[in-house]
């Protein structure tokens, strides 16, 4: 078994041509998943992978293997079953498309024209299914990263600029944005930490949201995210002047209290009141808790709950995933930088994108994607889900062609 997860007899792939074709191909930014599909190389590639799976579907009928054997083929047999179903389905559906057009030239007479518009309509929903079929195709056939499941801490931070407190209302846009996405997708967002600016703003806030997948969905909004936008108050709103200003998104998978240990000796842990919003409560009390982590210097800091307590958990738990990002990091680097999108999820500096309200624009710049209106977007619902999507299938469809680059390699048919 190949340690990416995939398997496939070494001699089926003809890499000289391979090598040829694909490389130049590779070369075209942002493909989408159909692009994908039509390229002569992945369709030899899933050709192979569909004789594999009539093999080892024969081969377990076979009265001559071994119970180990049996369990192994099984294994694969069960890996590759949805991956085949998924082509030769695409295939039907092209092949019925190829039917449908073929039929829609013979239609050119008045009398045929409403048999002609069916045939057309027919043709629009099979193309729409097609485009879905080959999306799942190739989710199937990337190997699930192992934190995508994970629930994460999710931190923000206004950034700085001479524009006055741009940067800090942006900041509590971006973190209620993030807020109602969890909403939209039915997951629990529990503040741990908010910071507010004095003039209604937002320094810092960091927040625990568990679901289903939510790391696999939040994971490549971590970065440096640009505004511009002409303030609405002050000096710079009458002389209509943009300003530009920037906040940060980070974003950590969750562990598990057995994937980190902490020595209790390595922690300072200090107390303090509460500031910001919370009733009759704050400043009363030194509930607030912050915790360093003397080794590393990593400091967090918890002060939504009224028990210091709790605090004090919440605290521990998001130092945890600050410790565990670590572990990430470190591994990230030593499988080849992981993929280019997550360049953007680690590196502060890196603008990933930007929030242009005076074009009523978004960008985002990994992907060369851009999406019209702000308003919809900082909603937190289909229209962010919508570009969450895009980076999601750009980063599936840069798996494949690593992996199919990767195996040209370890055959012998490197550039």
């Amino acid at each position: 078994l190949h340690n990416s997860g995939f398997w496939r007899p070494k001699s089926l792939l003809d890499t000289t041509r391979f090598s040829l074709s694909f490389n130049s191909w590779c070369k075209k930014k942002h493909q989408d998943s159909r692009a994908l599909w039509k390229h002569e190389a992945v369709k030899k590639y899933l050709e192979t992978l569909s004789k594999e799976y009539q093999q080892v579907s024969h081969l377990l009928n076979a009265d001559s293997i071994s119970d180990f054997e049996q369990r192994t083929l099984k294994r694969r047999c069960a890996d590759l079953s949805p991956i085949a179903a998924a082509f030769q389905e695409i295939k039907e559906a092209e092949r019925e498309v190829r039917e449908l057009e073929a039929m829609c030239r013979e239609l050119d007479s008045r009398a045929e024209k409403q048999l002609l518009e069916l045939a057309l309509e027919e043709k629009e929903t099979l193309d729409r299914r097609i485009n879905t079929l080959c999306r799942k195709l190739f989710q199937l056939l990337v190997p699930k990263e192992k934190y995508d499941r994970s629930p994460v801490v999710l931190e923000v931070t206004a950034g700085r600029t001479t524009g006055g407190d741009i940067c800090q209302q942006f900041t509590k846009e971006m973190f209620e944005m993030y807020q109602n996405y969890a909403d939209y997708k039915r997951w629990t967002f529990d503040i741990v930490n908010y910071t507010p600016a004095e003039i209604g703003g937002l320094h810092h806030a960091a927040a625990h949201i568990s679901g289903d997948d939510v790391y696999r969905h939040l994971k490549y909004e971590g970065g440096t995210h640009r505004v511009q936008r002409i303030p609405e108050t002050g000096l710079s709103s009458r002389m209509q002047r943009i300003h530009t200003g920037t906040m940060s998104v980070i974003v950590l998978p969750q562990p598990e209290e057995v994937d980190v240990k902490v020595d209790p000796k390595d922690l300072r842990i200090d107390t303090f009141r509460a500031k910001g919003a919370g009733g009759q409560h704050v400043n009363k009390t030194d509930s607030a808790v912050r915790i360093v982590h003397l080794p590393t210097g990593l400091a967090v800091e918890c002060q939504q709950e009224r028990s210091q307590q709790m605090n004090k958990e919440i605290a521990l738990r998001t130092l945890r995933a600050k410790l565990y990002q670590q572990v990430i990091e470190k591994q990230l680097s030593q499988e080849q930088s992981a993929r280019k999108l997550q360049l953007g999820t680690r590196a502060q500096s890196e603008r990933i994108r930007t929030y242009n309200f005076t074009q009523d624009r978004v960008t985002d710049h990994r992907i060369s994607y851009d999406a019209r209106n702000i308003k919809e977007i900082l909603s937190g619902k289909e229209a962010l889900d919508k570009l969450i999507s895009r980076l999601l299938e750009f980063s599936e469809i840069e798996a494949v062609t690593e992996y199919l680059e990767n195996l040209q390699t370890l055959e012998g048919g490197g550039c």
